[in-house]
C-alpha cells in the first residue's frame, strides 16, 4: 500500500511540473506579439547644399587641364606631372624630397600637396 501511494504522489508531482511548464511557456507566448509590420523610421531632413560645394563644382567641372590624380607606375615611381606620392592604405602623401619619398609606392599621384589635401591625405610628418 505505501507503494502505491508513493507512486501516486510522484506521478501527480510529475503531471503538475508538466502542467506548469505548459501553462508558463503559453503565458510568455501571450506577452509577446508579432507586430504586423516591421518599423518604420522616418525619412532623413534634407541638408542644404554647402556654398563652397556648390561654388567649386562648376569649377571643377570647366576644368580641362587633365585629371586630379593618377595611379602610380608600376616601379613606384610618379608621373612626371603628378610628383606628389599618396598610399591609400595609411591615408598619408610624401613630396618629393621628403624621407621616405624614394621607398614610397604609390597607390594615386597628385600634381600639387594641395591637390592631395583636398582629397582628404595627410602630409608625412618627415
Amino acid at each position: 500500500m505505501t507503494g502505491t501511494a508513493l507512486r501516486r504522489t510522484v506521478m501527480l508531482a510529475l503531471f503538475a511540473v508538466g502542467v506548469g511548464a505548459v501553462l508558463s511557456w503559453r503565458r510568455g507566448q501571450a506577452t509577446m506579439p508579432t507586430p504586423a509590420q516591421p518599423p518604420q523610421w522616418p525619412p532623413l531632413p534634407q541638408r542644404p547644399p554647402d556654398a563652397a560645394a556648390t561654388a567649386s563644382a562648376p569649377a571643377a567641372a570647366s576644368d580641362t587641364t587633365g585629371p586630379v590624380w593618377l595611379p602610380g607606375n608600376d616601379d613606384g615611381s610618379a608621373p612626371p606631372t603628378h610628383p606628389v606620392k599618396v598610399k591609400e592604405s595609411s591615408g598619408i602623401f610624401h613630396v618629393p624630397g621628403g624621407r621616405f619619398y624614394d621607398r614610397t609606392k604609390p597607390d594615386r599621384c597628385y600634381p600639387t600637396a594641395a591637390a592631395a589635401e583636398a582629397d582628404g591625405y595627410r602630409r608625412s610628418k618627415t
